[in-house]
């Protein structure tokens, strides 16, 4: 059974180790990157996995990102990803578990809509669905493994461009 602590706990360095490991080093290059750029990742929402000796084999990171409508509304999001698991522990569950204390994590009566960068038969368990067609992304992506996660899918924009969502955005909510 893996041990979840905040991902805060852990060392920085491990953390850019286990992400190298999972995903190589031309992570960075990843559509992911550019949608997320700029803002830091949401410590209450991002944890990681410990094995039975206590060493880093699991993170997931939780990203506050915003869909901004044709007419410049930026709609927020959270960002889900990456999970990232060390090769030799994938299958092992750990993957499973940091997905459920992320999501566990966020309060049902203000949840925004979650999105994230995955295959969807994986993800589906967790309530994950193709987003709408209309929404893009910057750089090449296939819009199959953009997927989203939303109590009300009515409520999402048809269409509109994922990147960051700044505090300067904040104002967007209140119209």
């Amino acid at each position: 059974m893996p041990t979840i602590v905040p991902l805060s706990a852990v060392e920085p360095q491990l953390v850019e180790q286990l992400l190298d490991a999972a995903f190589e080093p031309e992570r960075r290059q990843r559509m992911s990157y550019r949608i997320r750029e700029g803002v830091e990742w949401l410590p209450a929402l991002s944890f990681a996995a410990l094995d039975d000796d206590d060493w880093l084999v699991g993170s997931i990171q939780v990203w506050p990102v915003a869909l901004r409508a044709p007419e410049g509304k930026a709609h927020p999001l959270l960002m889900v990803g990456p999970v990232a698991v060390m090769p030799g522990h994938q299958g092992e569950g750990y993957g499973k578990a940091l997905m459920a204390a992320s999501l566990g994590a966020i309060d049902p009566a203000a949840a925004l809509p979650q999105v994230l960068i995955g295959d969807a038969p994986y993800y589906g368990r967790f309530g994950f669905a193709e987003a709408p067609r209309g929404w893009t992304c910057p750089g090449p992506w296939d819009p199959a493994r953009l997927l989203v996660r939303c109590a009300n899918s009515a409520v999402l924009p048809k269409h509109g461009s994922l990147g960051p969502w700044f505090p300067s955005d904040r104002h967007d909510l209140a119209n």
